[in-house]
Parts: structure tokens; sequence; C-alpha cells
């Protein structure tokens, strides 16, 4: 199972959803307790400017629940198949 993790609001999933046609769910994280548990919800800068934001990630879980990889600043573009091999 794939799920995705922001702290985007429903309509911002929806239509992200649809725009890049995913087949998996996207879970609301409105108050950052998810993003905190697995140590995304970070302080960034940019241009000079510090705030807290989402770093990009991913994690696999196994069935039994165990966290077998996880990768932070991954790319959009590789994180599916790096993932995929971390499972065997």
């Amino acid at each position: 199972m794939v799920l995705g993790v922001s702290p985007d609001g429903l309509e911002s999933h929806q239509k992200f959803r649809e725009k890049y046609d995913l087949p998996f769910t996207l879970l609301v994280d409105a108050d950052h307790s998810i993003s905190e548990m697995y140590g995304t919800w970070t302080e960034k800068t940019n241009f000079g400017r510090t705030y807290m934001g989402i770093v990009r990630s991913h994690f696999v879980i196994d069935e039994a629940g165990i966290l077998v990889a996880a990768a932070y600043n991954v790319k959009a573009d590789t994180s599916p198949e790096n993932a995929l091999a971390s499972l065997g």
C-alpha cells in the first residue's frame, strides 16, 4: 500500500491527485503530527527566510509494521524505484 502525507488540505490533495493521476491515497496532516513523528517537519531556509516545512521523504514499512527503509530529501522522479529497491 502507498500513502502520501502532506499538511495541504483535502481540496488541494484532490486537485493534485487528479492532475498527476495518482493511484494512491493522500492523507491530510494539518497539525503536522505525522510529519513530526517521522522527522519530516523541519526548519527550512529559502532566500534568507526561515520557515517550517516538509522535507520530501519516503518510508518503507513492512507487513509487520517494521520500518525497513527511510530516505530524506528524495527526488520525486527516483523515489519510487529507490523505495522498491529497498524491499529486495
